[in-house]
């Protein structure tokens, strides 16, 4: 290995801002899901004024993380840490309300606790709504992180960036795609595969509407891919598995892929 390269290297080092690792950043949203979904702890068991302290802790510990990555050097983070917590109440509510569409529609959920515990889809986007309010006031790089965090831990990539409803349904969800400026109403489903995209990836398209919207009432089967940011789904539509959708469909349609599947059965004689 060259001298020069590990010179390179030696620089390199030296001038990179320390930064919190992103376990550790994620460990921090994990914690405050624990702490609101008590489903999540082997054996919960805060008293009321322990609650409210682990609260500020967490408050406490978000401003660390965003003084420690640089978030805004002219903001107060402390204020900005503030807020959010102000804000988590509702963040529990709407979360509450994709918890309630899985539990509905779901013909395979057994209770609340089984979806909280072990649904991947309910952990992504509860991980999505952290992120998306902290991105919301502001803060960088930390909602890119989580989101990615939970990329990586379900295979479902949901853009802090993009805005989603309520009572959203994530059903298996292993490939789904949602871009940063995706729009999605209430009560819509998703299933594996779908892909929420733009048709363009070049990088004059930064700061666009590049990413469709779905309307309220909307499901999405397996394999779907829907691509860009003048495409809208209108309300209560279906969109069938494998379709290729990159134009506006009305309300209430259906949309799906035709094939001719052919079974050439054994020659018996």
């Amino acid at each position: 290995m060259g001298e020069e390269f590990l010179q390179h290297l030696y620089e390199k080092q030296r001038h990179v801002e320390a930064v919190p690792s992103n376990k550790i950043i994620a460990e921090w949203a994990f914690n405050l899901l624990d702490l609101i979904y008590p489903e999540r702890v082997a054996s919960p068991s805060y008293t009321l004024s322990e609650i409210r302290t682990r609260f500020l802790q967490l408050e406490n510990e978000l401003v660390r993380l965003m003084d420690a990555t640089k978030a805004c050097k002219e903001c107060n983070n402390q204020s900005i840490a503030r807020r959010f917590f102000e804000d988590v109440p509702e963040l529990y509510r709407i979360m509450n309300t994709d918890v309630e569409a899985i539990l509905n529609g779901d013909p395979a959920s057994i209770s609340t606790f089984e979806i909280i515990r072990t649904y991947p889809g309910f952990l992504t986007i509860s991980l999505y709504r952290i992120a998306h309010a902290l991105l919301k006031l502001e803060v960088p790089l930390i909602p890119r992180i989580l989101t990615e965090h939970a990329h990586s831990l379900t295979g479902i990539d949901i853009h802090p960036g993009a805005q989603v409803g309520e009572y959203l349904y994530i059903d298996h969800g292993t490939g789904i795609v949602i871009g940063e400026t995706t729009v999605i109403g209430n009560h819509v489903k998703l299933y594996q595969g779908v892909t929420l995209g733009a048709l363009s990836v070049e990088k004059f398209m930064a700061n666009t509407k590049r990413h469709p919207t779905l309307e309220d009432h909307v499901i999405i089967y397996a394999g779907a891919t829907i691509l860009g940011g003048d495409t809208v789904i209108g309300h209560d539509c279906v969109i069938g598995g494998n379709v290729w959708i990159t134009k506006s469909v009305p309300p209430g349609s259906t949309v799906y892929h035709q094939s001719t599947i052919k079974v050439i059965e054994p020659n018996r004689a």
